[in-house]
This record gives structure tokens, sequence and C-alpha cells, in this order.
């Protein structure tokens, strides 16, 4: 299908999208595995700014004595995986229409998206992770506040409590409310953002509403999605070399697969 992230000049409006099935699915993911084995390199710089991220917030939440606040940062963490999809994205487009992966095109290409609408969407999306942040904190002081556990390298036998299983509890459902909302409001809209000349709210409102109706493939990409990036943060994020460019090339290729081809 056409794109025209790279145009100066992108086609106004929304786009007409087709219906999605879990055949639609299978085919975003594998021709993301392909993105993926076909040019690995953009994985490693790509996917690295988000390893890094993540071993430096284990190092900090330890060397601050506030590791419990690791339990929060692992559940908000994959809320910033949007922020590598550009590249991604773009890997994915060049590799459709036969063109080179040019570093330096592509990273004018992410360069070029601070002067559009993708910037108001990443502020929306760390002002919820903020908001997450702040509300796990105070799930946490509800149940645990005068437990005297301080740290939980140290302290785990606290969550065994009935306090700890309750807040675990409250705290999951909660943190999966935010993370379902995320999910609703960026899947298309990130890929909008980047192929068309609309504003942040009319994507995420696109974005919202082709979930809602279609709820059972559409969540279950996300749930896929979730279980992908948590599973892939467990061997200390070195997963997210491979779980982030897969996932981000299958979320392009899927956007580009429901888009209904216009006339030229």
């Amino acid at each position: 299908m056409e794109s025209v992230i790279d145009d100066d000049t992108p086609r106004q409006g929304v786009p007409e999208f087709s219906e999605v099935s879990f055949a639609t699915l299978k085919k975003a993911l594998r021709l993301g595995i392909g993105d993926l084995v076909f040019a690995p390199g953009f994985a490693l710089v790509f996917g690295g700014v988000y390893v890094l991220a993540g071993l430096f917030l284990t190092w900090l939440t330890m060397a601050t004595g506030t590791s419990y606040w690791l339990v929060l940062a692992a559940i908000g963490f994959p809320l910033f995986s949007p922020f590598a999809a550009v590249g991604f994205y773009e890997v994915s487009r060049r590799l459709e229409r036969g063109q080179p992966l040019d570093w330096m095109q592509i990273f004018s290409v992410i360069l070029r998206q601070s002067k559009r609408q993708l910037p108001s969407l990443c502020a929306v999306i760390v002002i919820v992770f903020l908001f997450w942040f702040f509300l796990g904190h105070m799930i946490f002081a509800l149940f645990l506040g005068l437990s005297p556990m301080t740290n939980v390298s140290s302290s785990l036998e606290v969550f065994l409590t009935p306090n700890g299983l309750t807040m675990l509890a409250v705290g999951t459902l909660v943190g999966a409310g935010f993370a379902l909302l995320l999910y609703m409001i960026t899947v298309l809209a990130l890929p909008l953002l980047l192929d068309r000349d609309v504003d942040f709210v009319t994507a995420m409102i696109t974005s919202f509403g082709y979930v809602q109706r279609h709820p059972l493939p559409m969540l279950a990409w996300g749930a896929f999605l979730a279980l992908a990036t948590f599973v892939a943060m467990l061997p200390l994020f070195l997963g997210l070399f491979i779980a982030l460019p897969v996932l981000g090339h299958a979320t392009w290729h899927l956007y580009d697969q429901l888009r209904v081809p216009e006339d030229a």
C-alpha cells in the first residue's frame, strides 16, 4: 500500500479502515519478524535504548533503597515503548517499497516528527504514566504504608500478607486499566500520525473507536503485545532487543493492512 511518511505534504484526514481478523494479525506478526531478520541493526539501536533505560531504572531504584518503586516502574515501563515506534515504522515502510535503509534518512524522518503531532501524543503517554506512578504509590501506601518493609529484595514476605496480596491485586487491575486505555488510543494513532496530517486528538479517537468496534481481535492483539513485552523484560530487559522490533514492525504492518487504499 502507498504511504507518505517521508513526504513533506502528507495526505490530509483519516483514511478508511477495513475489518480486522485473526488472519490479519498473524500476517502482521509474520511480516514483523521478517523485517527484524532482514534489518537487525535497527533493532540493536532502537531496542538498545529501552534495554539501557530498563537497566538504569533497576539500578536507580536499588541504589536509592526504594526498590519497591521497581514494581510500579516495571508495570509502567512498557507504556514508553511507543517512542521506539517511529524508527521501526519507517524501516518497515522502506522495506515494503524496496527503498534503501539509509540511516540518515530514517533518522531524519524521526526528527521530522517533532514538528508534527507526535510529540503531543507522546506527552499524553507520559502524563498517563506519571499519573499511574502516583496512583501506584498511593495504592502501595494505602495497603502497606504501615509495614516495616522498605526494600522488596529483603522483605518479599510482606507481599504474601493479606494486605500485600490485596495491594498486588488492586495495583494489577489499575495498571491493566491504564495499559488498556493507552493501547486503545495509540495502537492505530501512532502510525496514523506518521502517515497522515491529522491532529493527535483525532488520531486517538480514531484508534479508540476502531478497537471498540472490533474488540475481540484488537484486544487479543493488545494482550499479546503486553505479554510479549512483559516476558521480554524478565531476562534483564534483554528480550526487548527482539520483542520491541518485532512488535513495532508488526504494528506498522497491521495499520498498513487495515488502511483502505486510496486513488492517487
